[in-house]
């Protein structure tokens, strides 16, 4: 059966209504997923309105109300909302419901009424303003479920990369992983592979050093310290894992298909081949949330400036929710 994708609709005062819109209006989005609308029924109207769609549009108060047909959009109304929300500025009101939307979708992936959350952007500073203090979509997720050790996954059509460090300074990066916290990736990265399908995931580790250090040639054996005994530790667990490989050609060799994932050291180290393959078809997946609840997102914010122009492409939230499709839980 196909899973249930809830998809959030973000700040309504930005894009995100509009592409959801455009989004659904794409049969192949329901050949992938049942996917249902998390938001306000009165801003998905004006959406439709905006982008000139004859989608039907359907409110509802619970998932077993929804239709998931093509040519139609479930919407789970909260009515939170002032039908005249103006579009492009910051507000209080679409900050804070941005934070229900989403809260709603934790709760319903807890009790295993969708399968993945797929989430259209949310504005921080309105979100600030809404009595939510926090940077973002990962850090609400990662409270609202008790987790601590999570990891961003990106994934694109031919790569999947997960990740040891991500918003730090590179000498701060390097010098906070730890064999702990290399053994946790790949176990996240494995489970959640496994739990999309992936009978036994091949996962590579990427070295921190030119050449993986090549036996202490390079570096101060970052790589003997900080990465090996993980990755001896999952493999000692029965996990297929390699590593740590050079980073000069690891990623070509996943492309190839010799990896299902490799596991980036840093930040940089998995975005760039990641956005070298096509910005628009990376997808910023969060793993490791308690419960195995997946969420994806788009990889692009608010765009209060054309928000209401029927300007805004779609393309980003068609690959966000393929992504969720693929990487729901494949036992229902």
């Amino acid at each position: 059966m196909k899973p249930i994708i809830g998809i959030t609709m973000g700040d309504a005062a930005g894009v995100g209504p509009e592409i959801i819109v455009k989004a659904l209006g794409h049969r192949e989005v329901y050949e992938q997923c049942r996917p249902v609308v998390l938001g306000d029924a009165k801003i998905m109207k004006r959406a439709l309105d905006v982008t000139g769609s004859d989608l039907v549009l359907g409110p509802v108060h619970s998932i077993q109300e929804c239709r998931f047909e093509p040519g139609t959009i479930d919407c789970l109304d909260q009515n939170l909302l002032p039908e005249d929300l103006p579009f492009g500025q910051l507000s209080a009101a679409a900050g804070d419901a941005a934070f229900q939307f989403l809260k709603r979708s934790v709760e319903l992936a807890k009790e295993g009424e969708i399968q993945a959350i797929c989430t259209a952007p949310l504005n921080k500073e309105a979100l600030h303003m809404g009595g939510h203090r926090y940077p973002g979509h990962t850090e609400i997720l990662a409270d609202l479920t008790g987790t601590e050790d999570y990891s961003m996954m990106l994934s694109s059509p031919k790569l999947k990369v997960i990740h040891l460090t991500t918003h730090q300074g590179l000498i701060e990066a390097i010098q906070s992983i730890t064999p702990e916290r290399t053994y946790k990736v790949i176990a996240l990265a494995d489970e959640t592979l496994k739990r999309a399908g992936y009978a036994n995931p091949h996962i590579a580790v990427c070295g921190i050093n030119p050449h993986a250090g090549e036996k202490g040639l390079f570096g101060n054996g970052e790589e003997e310290a900080q990465l090996v005994p993980g990755i001896e530790k999952a493999r000692a667990e029965g996990i297929h894992v390699e590593g740590p490989l050079p980073g000069d050609t690891v990623f070509f060799r996943a492309v190839r298909g010799d990896f299902d994932i490799v596991v980036a050291c840093y930040h940089d180290q998995g975005h760039i081949p990641i956005k070298v393959l096509g910005l628009e078809e990376g997808v910023n997946i969060t793993v490791g949330l308690k419960g195995g609840v997946i969420r994806t997102s788009v990889d692009h914010g608010t765009a209060f400036d054309i928000a209401g122009q029927n300007k805004a492409d779609e393309a980003s939230l068609l690959a966000a929710i393929r992504s969720a499709a693929e990487l729901a839980p494949k036992r229902l």
